[in-house]
């Protein structure tokens, strides 16, 4: 499953309701002559400020070139609902209305509402601290007592910043490898943050830990399409393995990173010849040992490395094992077993574990660059724990009860109308619902905020970068629109056919004659044969948005 993005907009006019009678009538105003059929949609002439259809097409939409409509109005999209709001940020005019208050599901959009809540409360610079607590004295360099690393939502923890301090992200990243091909990883070392601690820890003193070593994962708790949402985050939760191919007949080889210790591998995927298709499953947990993972299927000789990736149901156990090796790497010798399963339940009180001494301290990445790494990459669980966070900063820790009211608080005071949106996640999986005039005004309010174009920066890039790094490449719209995209994907097995839930694209753009636009483009319910389909819906949208930026 994939997912989309928010917010609002003004405007005036909407899509008229089905008239249904008998017969049928002819319709006559100026140069406008209308065929009403029994069943179709009757459109007053008159108002040239509405919508027009003939029944199942979209004839006009005032503002809106004839070009996009040619795109709308494509078979695939012939059951679906099209649902558009364009407003000029500079003068507040409304210049696309297409059902703009009338609510649809947006997939990962919804993350424009909850980094966006992040952003408005914390600012771009905001940053947390990771620490890691003593318990216990020290003598002749053995801590006589624990560590206790205590995890605080740290997005990255490190391993993904760039030598000039900015995040790292693959245009098709490794949260997204096992649905989609092409995923791949980037080049940092995924442990940096927990080698920099442990440095830390023995430069301290401690070269013995007679005691064990504890991840504290209670600041808050939330799970997120059946997967836990911790304040611990290693690699994103996940283990890498990449697949690449050998010659025709022989086995493909694979590394599993990051490499940590109990850990393997059982690979059963074997080289094909070149051309053929590669089908390489996702990493299942062996019947014969629970720290082996099976990859099985096969991969064309001549194809790149796939990814695949595993995600950890215990992942403070996960950390807990790469901070005990991070320590041995950095000469601190830990007694504990480090393949033990975390023991949370020997943490003394929260109270009284904030109250340790702190040997070691992670400073995260701004929260700029956290955010542009959920945003051009859609991280679901980044976007969720961003909603971990808030919740904490007011003093809940329940992320699934409370957290969703906390960042709704926040908009609010912000200034939007919030009953433009019915959210359940911060990350846009099903059940969510927006109207498009909600999500312009989410821009236009980020709008006149002095950091502005950082906000903008953080969304993908029309052509450029992110989930819209192949989309309208050659148009001459790229490079000038930025956006969040959104994706729900489902099946329809009556028909043996893929069901595009959603696809929305909204943002901000600067047209070709310079005006500052905020814009939201959302179409529900198209079918495809394949997932090609789905890519090519994802161009399409993109495509409506260069011809409203060329014609503007």
């Amino acid at each position: 499953m994939i997912a989309g993005q928010p917010n609002s907009g003004e405007g005036a006019a909407r899509m008229r309701r089905p008239e249904f009678g008998r017969g049928v009538s002819v319709l006559t105003a100026g140069a406008v002559t209308m065929l009403l059929l029994t069943g179709c949609v009757a459109a007053d002439a008159n108002d040239a400020d509405v919508p027009v259809w003939d029944g199942t097409t979209l004839v006009s939409v005032p503002g809106l070139p004839d070009e996009a409509l040619e795109v709308m109005n494509q078979p695939q999209f012939s059951s679906g609902r099209w649902s558009i709001s364009v407003e000029d940020l500079d003068t507040g005019e409304t210049l696309i209305d297409l059902d703009a208050e009338k609510l649809a599901e947006p997939g990962s959009f919804v993350k424009t509402y909850s980094a966006g809540a992040a952003w408005v409360k914390w600012g771009p610079d905001h940053t947390v601290t990771t620490p890691v607590k003593q318990s216990g004295e020290v003598s002749a360099g053995t801590l006589d007592g624990d560590l206790v690393l205590v995890g605080q939502g740290d997005l990255t923890m490190g391993g993904r910043t760039k030598d000039d301090g900015t995040v790292s992200f693959a245009n098709l990243d490794h949260n997204d490898a096992n649905p989609l091909p092409g995923a791949t990883l980037t080049p940092e070392d995924p442990l940096t943050g927990l080698d920099e601690l442990a440095g830390q820890v023995k430069a301290s003193g401690i070269t013995t830990v007679n005691g064990d070593v504890i991840i504290d994962d209670r600041l808050f708790e939330g799970t997120l399409a059946e997967q836990p949402i911790t304040p611990i985050v290693i690699n994103q939760n996940l283990l890498d393995v990449l697949v690449t191919p050998g010659e025709a007949g022989q086995p493909a080889t694979a590394a599993l990173t990051p490499a940590v210790g109990k850990w393997t591998l059982d690979l059963q995927v074997e080289t094909v010849p070149a051309g053929e298709e590669s089908k390489v499953s996702a990493p299942k947990v062996s019947a014969s040992d629970p720290n082996t993972l099976v990859v099985s299927g096969t991969i064309a000789a001549d194809a790149d490395p796939v990814l695949r990736v595993f995600e950890f149901d215990d992942p403070s156990t996960f950390a807990r094992t790469a901070f005990i090796e991070a320590l041995e790497r950095a000469g601190v010798t830990v007694s504990a077993d480090p393949f033990a399963e975390n023991p949370t339940s020997a943490l003394p009180e929260w109270d009284a574990v904030e109250a340790l001494p702190a040997v070691a301290e992670l400073e995260s990445l701004p929260l700029a660059e956290e955010i542009t790494y959920v945003m051009k990459v859609s991280y679901n669980r980044g976007a969720q724990t961003l909603i971990c966070r808030l919740a904490v900063d007011a003093g809940k820790n329940d992320c699934d009860e409370d957290g969703m009211g906390v960042a709704q608080a926040i908009w609010a005071e912000a200034g939007l109308d919030t009953t433009g949106a019915s959210l359940v996640d911060g990350s846009g999986l099903e059940g969510n619902y927006i109207t498009p005039k909600n999500a312009v005004q989410i821009q236009s309010l980020m709008a006149e905020r002095p950091d502005a174009e950082r906000w903008r920066d953080t969304m993908p890039i029309l052509g450029v970068d992110g989930s819209l790094a192949d989309v309208q490449k050659d148009s001459p719209a790229a490079g000038k629109v930025y956006a969040k995209t959104g994706t729900l994907v489902g099946g329809d097995a009556f028909n043996d056919r893929l069901r595009l839930a959603t696809k929305t694209l909204g943002g901000v753009m600067q047209t070709e004659s310079g005006r500052n636009l905020a814009f939201t483009i959302i179409v529900n319910q198209g079918f495809y044969e394949g997932m090609p389909g789905v890519f090519e819906a994802n161009d399409n949208v993109g495509q409506v948005a260069a011809i409203i930026q060329q014609a503007y």
